[in-house]
């Protein structure tokens, strides 16, 4: 079996080999980790930052949340050394000639705010082009502090950390995959590189828990939101970009932030299902094909499902789609559910969903529920 049919569970240590030219990832060991069909929590593009570190000698701390894959260039190189696109520390001593190696406990560190808070489902550790420079272990904690706290509040003796993922060992040049089994809403992270070395890239995946407090006062928003606590449950296709795109904040600055689906050959039709922030009364839709101009959807339509039982119920019938435009609908009344479904006719894309509303009742009760179970 080789390294890149290993199954999830697999556990990646040692160095990778050279980079002997090439593809640098062609010998890139990675595996496909179930937990990473929640959204990245972590990512840049959802409000995350890493806020601080301890040492960035030779790569920034900020390359850690970087979206897409670590860049390499052999030739890269600058005052202090080869540039790498990760977090690299530089290397750690010991206290004398006589004992010249780092202690047992010596680490390096870098706190991480999420984009959302929320519950953490699986973390992945990439040290992609950190072949013989890789942290020879990494641990990971989290903790829930409201506000905007400062690296010194987050350091302060009286915060509480919850151990996320324990010292691990892992391997160079690896997509180092850990499911996380913790039922608590995070807001931060310290990551740990034990002594130190690089990480390429971090991606922290799970569900936002939002603050029904702040939701409360908005009164309309938009309900399936990632950042309201929106959740893509499956789609039909994900074969150019993934459907949690068109939940993101902010509107689509190029072809591949939004969903777009292979081309069709037969009679079907493209969709998506989503689980909406709570239980939810809906008023109006907006369906965003920005960007998607020789392949946006031709036709859209919008459903909604009142419990995970539910039956399926139009409230917006099929209707043309123009290439790269926004488009809004208000329905004839509020609608109530706590799924939806948008179907596209006959494949294409669309770039953003958005529905307009307001939780129930019982929705906003259960969300703070939710919320003061998890210790939000």
């Amino acid at each position: 079996m080789t390294e890149q049919q290993r199954p999830p569970s697999a556990r990646f240590t040692g160095d990778a080999n050279p980079y002997g030219g090439g593809d640098p990832y062609a010998d890139h060991r990675t595996a496909d980790f179930p937990f990473a069909r929640y959204a990245d929590l972590a990512d840049r593009r959802l409000g995350a930052g890493v806020i601080a570190a301890n040492d960035e000698f030779f790569a920034q701390r900020e390359n850690l949340l970087l979206p897409g894959r670590a860049e390499f260039d052999p030739e890269h190189f600058g005052h202090k050394g080869k540039i790498m696109d990760g977090w690299e520390t530089r290397r750690r001593r010991g206290a004398s000639a006589e004992h010249p190696w780092p202690a047992p406990d010596d680490h390096d560190w870098a706190l991480v705010r999420l984009g959302a808070p929320g519950v953490v489902r699986g973390v992945v550790v990439d040290t992609a082009h950190f072949r013989g420079n890789y942290p020879q272990a990494v641990s990971v904690e989290g903790t829930s502090v409201p506000g905007s706290p400062s690296p010194e509040d987050l350091l302060a003796d009286d915060v509480k950390w919850t151990t996320l993922v324990p010292r691990t060992e892992i391997g160079g040049h690896a997509a180092n995959g850990f499911a996380v089994d913790v039922e608590q809403r995070i807001t931060h992270l310290r990551v740990k590189q034990h002594p130190d070395g690089g990480i390429a890239r971090l991606r922290v995946y799970g569900e936002v828990v939002p603050d029904p407090r702040w939701l409360s006062v908005l009164g309309t928003f938009d309900v399936v939101a990632l950042e309201n606590g929106g959740q893509v449950e499956d789609a039909s296709d994900r074969f150019y970009s993934p459907a949690t795109n068109t939940i993101r904040p902010g509107r689509s600055h190029k072809m591949d932030d939004g969903w777009e689906t292979r081309r069709r050959r037969d009679r079907g039709h493209d969709w998506i299902r989503y689980r909406l922030t709570a239980r939810s009364e809906i008023r109006a839709v907006e369906i965003d094909t920005a960007y998607l101009k020789g392949n946006s959807a031709g036709w859209a339509s919008l459903s909604l499902r009142d419990g995970p039982d539910g039956e399926w119920t139009q409230v917006l019938p099929r209707t043309r789609l123009q290439p790269d435009t926004t488009h809004r609908f208000v329905l004839a009344g509020p609608a109530t559910g706590t799924h939806a479904r948008v179907d596209i006719f006959p494949d294409g894309g669309i770039s953003r969903l958005r529905l307009f509303g307001a939780p129930t009742p019982d929705g906003a009760a259960a969300l703070t529920a939710r919320h003061q179970e998890l210790g939000g």
